[in-house]
């Protein structure tokens, strides 16, 4: 029985590890894909009622020059967004605040992302969908309606 002791336990051992990596990666499985939340979100954004030109210049307020980089360190972006509100005291409460809690949230967002994730309309897409969502939350008054880029720059370092 001595002799048997110490393959009993490696026995246990190895049956244990194996039920532990199934169970994690069982988890891992299951998880939904990240991206699953923004492609709904973007399924979800109704398109803007008709403006004239003038309205739509009292209503949208413009960020210029967001230069960071992106998950991989050796990307860098450059962007300027024009944000479309639902009416004037929203532009002016945003205009207030647009440098200190809207930008580093744009800045945290490109952050997180992957230069891939970037690439194509589809991808700055889901990257305006994602500051919508993000940026309505933190805003005191009124509600963001749009997020247009205006200008985008992708290079490596």
């Amino acid at each position: 029985m001595k002799k048997m002791a110490p393959w009993l336990i490696t026995i246990f051992l190895a049956i244990t590890l194996i039920v532990l990596a199934a169970f994690l990666l069982m988890n891992q499985m299951n998880k939904p894909a990240s991206g699953t939340e923004v492609n709904a979100a973007v399924q979800n954004v109704a398109p803007a009622e008709s403006l004239s030109a003038d309205e739509i210049v009292k209503v949208t307020s413009t960020i210029d020059d967001i230069k960071t980089n992106l998950s991989d360190p050796n990307y860098v972006v450059v962007m300027n967004f024009a944000f479309q509100l639902d009416k004037d005291t929203s532009k002016e409460a945003f205009d207030k605040i647009k440098d200190y809690k809207i930008k580093p949230i744009i800045i945290k967002t490109l952050a997180d992302t992957k230069p891939e994730e970037l690439t194509g309309a589809r991808g700055k897409d889901n990257l305006s969908s994602k500051l919508l969502n993000l940026i309505n939350k933190s805003l005191p008054e009124g509600k963001l309606i749009q997020i247009d880029i205006t200008n985008f720059i992708m290079t490596t370092i």
